[in-house]
């Protein structure tokens, strides 16, 4: 039995997980092969997304707690695992739905990206969209392209510069 404790510390270590998740899944792992279980936490493991059971209670006063998720009772029905991303939270969705595409369960009950409640239908859309990593080099890569066509055009006109000089010195001399 568990003790009062360890009760208070789970409720504790699971608020702080949520206080820094920027990426909440919400999975329904109730007929998944214990196989799978170990080999889908490997996988969240090595991409470092966090993943961690509660009841479903304590889960919902952890979010009562923090406040801003508005999750409906509805995806509280059977138990729950919760895959939580901080650094990428998009990251769990990709992992998650290329561990899914092969087997029937685990599902999907539903995922907050940042604020943004999406039922967990929407895996597809989800595990589509670019990681951070992918949108921050974008935006260098935008930001890098005017910067070397500016580079460019001044040495076209330093180039084009030595050109005149250098006729206007072989015609003088």
């Amino acid at each position: 039995m568990v003790s009062k404790e360890q009760k208070v510390k789970k409720y504790a270590e699971l608020v702080e997980l949520l206080k820094n998740a920027s990426g909440v899944y919400f999975i329904d792992f109730a007929r998944m092969k214990v196989a799978d279980t170990i080999n889908m936490r490997r996988q969240f493991k090595e991409k470092g997304v966090t993943y961690r059971v509660a009841k479903n209670t304590l889960i919902r006063r952890a979010m009562e707690e923090i406040g801003g998720f508005n999750v409906p009772d509805k995806y509280f029905e059977l138990p729950t695992g919760l895959a939580l991303g901080s650094s990428d939270p998009i990251a769990p969705a990709k992992i998650f739905k290329q561990f899914t595409e092969k087997r029937e369960f685990p599902t999907l009950k539903v995922a907050i990206i940042e604020g943004q409640v999406y039922d967990g239908s929407q895996l597809a859309l989800i595990s589509t969209l670019p990681t951070r990593e992918d949108l921050i080099s974008g935006i260098l890569s935008s930001l890098d392209a005017p910067v070397s066509g500016i580079v460019g055009s001044i040495n076209a006109v330093i180039r084009d510069l030595a050109s005149v000089i250098e006729e206007v010195a072989k015609r003088a001399a």
